[in-house]
């Protein structure tokens, strides 16, 4: 049966991490080697702001980006290390899910989304740039 957009999200809800803009701050402040990844296209990133030091890799590019097998002129080296934490963000939390659904199954350890995405993050009042 074919997957719609929602069930898509439902499931990375069930299988990976979903944490408050709260809990997302607290775990960067503690471990500044903490890399924040906004997921949405970069026509749209920042439309509703960007959190400040977070890189933008698009989902569709992610796990090109993340895939260690890839020539490495197409690699992003901040996911080379499995073990570094990584918080997905995107504009309202959906494709933050899918996007830390998919590391989690690339083998990431500690990788976890917004709930909310950087909308709830803004609306927490933290800073967007």
């Amino acid at each position: 049966m074919a997957k719609s957009f929602r069930d898509m999200v439902t499931e990375a809800r069930n299988n990976v991490q979903g944490i408050s803009s709260q809990e997302a701050r607290e775990k960067i402040n503690k471990n500044p080697n903490t890399l924040v990844i906004d997921v949405q296209d970069a026509a749209d990133a920042g439309a509703c702001g960007l959190i400040p030091s977070s890189a933008n890799i698009s989902l569709g590019m992610l796990p090109i980006r993340a895939d260690l097998l890839v020539p490495e002129h197409l690699r992003d080296e901040r996911l080379a290390d499995r073990k570094r934490p990584v918080i997905i963000t995107c504009g309202a939390g959906g494709q933050a899910a899918l996007g830390a659904y998919l590391l989690k199954q690339m083998g990431f350890e500690d990788v976890a989304f917004i709930e909310g995405g950087t909308t709830a993050w803004k609306e927490a009042g933290f800073e967007v740039e």
